[in-house]
């Protein structure tokens, strides 16, 4: 029998209510450096490029983020603000249902893994406060530098690769597929590498296309307010 029981979340839109990629990076220039903003609509011209594919989802983050935040930014000088956009998310952008969903499967035993496309410096500080017992996310290059570079570590934790770094998280932990039971959850059809891996896979509050994905696969469809 799995002696591992783990419970694997997305982030976005899956416990939140709305992404919180772009608006973390609003929040640090606004707070940070305000002059910033008026590169914003450089920012959706970039998120256009991306949707027409000129360029990869992986340079779009890096572009973004050193037009709105730097290509170098002190780590002490980020924190506070990391801080407070942590616990604004928990205030005014997190899903109810999934917060009581997330308190049922630790009650339950399970060991909360969230694993998101979003950044791991800004994502440890909201998974610390929904009480998750590891993150994977997308990482900067340099974790142990005093500063962040707007410069993503290996790979983008999105789609295959998400799987891909949750099957090397497991296997930094010693834990084996045979001997792990994986509940996931996800509100976008990239994860279906991942809700196709586990146990009991979740479509929670599902776009169109997961939605339908769902229904022909059997997956569960849970719809959070």
């Amino acid at each position: 029998m799995p002696v591992h029981k783990l419970a694997i979340y997305d982030m976005d839109r899956t416990i939140t209510i709305r992404g919180t990629y772009t608006p973390f990076l609003l929040h640090v220039a606004a707070r940070m450096a305000p002059w910033r903003l008026i590169l914003a609509p450089i920012v959706l011209l970039a998120m256009l490029a991306y949707v027409t594919k000129l360029i990869r989802r992986k340079t779009l983050k890096e572009l973004n983020q050193r037009l709105m935040i730097g290509g170098r930014v002190s780590r002490a000088r980020l924190a506070p603000h990391i801080e407070s956009y942590a616990d604004g998310v928990m205030a005014k952008n997190t899903r109810a249902g999934a917060l009581a969903r997330i308190a049922q499967d630790k009650a339950e035993g399970y060991t909360l893994v969230l694993a998101t496309a979003s950044y791991r410096l800004y994502v440890d500080a909201i998974a610390k406060r929904l009480g998750f017992d590891a993150v994977i996310a997308t990482d900067h290059l340099g974790q142990d530098l005093d500063y962040v570079r707007a410069k993503i570590a290996g790979e983008n934790c999105y789609d295959a690769a998400k799987l891909r770094m949750i099957a090397d998280w497991m296997a930094g932990e010693g834990i084996t597929r045979e001997a792990a039971h994986i509940r996931a959850y996800s509100d976008h059809v990239s994860d279906a590498p991942m809700l196709e891996f586990a146990d009991e896979p979740y479509a929670a509050n599902p776009h169109k296309p997961l939605a339908i994905l769902a229904q022909v696969r059997g997956w569960k469809r849970v719809d959070w307010v």
